[in-house]
């Protein structure tokens, strides 16, 4: 086996196993697959109206996202049902939804003269504090 070969081979059994820095990568992975599923619904169904296709792909990238996490991310087919994982997984992502959106009218009101460079650089930063907050729940409450 090449030193290539076998190093491959030593990641895919890390990212397999249940370590928590595995599981962030998973967690990791699996929303930047249901960004996409989003971004593809939402450009699909824009006839409707931005509106209704950013709800259409935020709940159907949502519902996508919470059985992967359920069933890749931590592995918790066993433990936690459809339903269970839908309702509670969901509900963390509408109040992810609701602190960021607070967060970034806060950020508007307090600091409306931002740079476009500065605005992206604190939604990312939001995003990726709610997006540990999430990871967090879901590991230590959810699954």
């Amino acid at each position: 086996m090449s030193v290539g070969a076998e190093w491959l081979s030593v990641v895919r059994r890390y990212l397999r196993g249940d370590h928590t820095f595995a599981q962030l990568i998973r967690f990791a992975l699996v929303g930047g697959a249901s960004n996409i599923v989003y971004i593809l619904l939402f450009m699909a169904m824009t006839e409707f109206g931005p509106l209704i296709a950013n709800i259409a792909g935020s709940i159907v990238s949502t519902i996508i996202a919470n059985e992967l996490h359920r069933q890749l991310t931590f592995r918790a087919t066993a433990r936690v049902g459809w339903f269970n994982a839908q309702w509670e997984a969901g509900g963390l992502a509408l109040i992810g939804l609701l602190v960021s959106t607070a967060a970034l009218a806060a950020l508007n009101l307090w600091a409306p003269g931002l740079s476009t460079i500065a605005q992206s650089a604190a939604v990312i930063a939001i995003m990726a504090a709610i997006g540990a907050l999430r990871f967090l729940a879901l590991r230590g409450f959810v699954f």
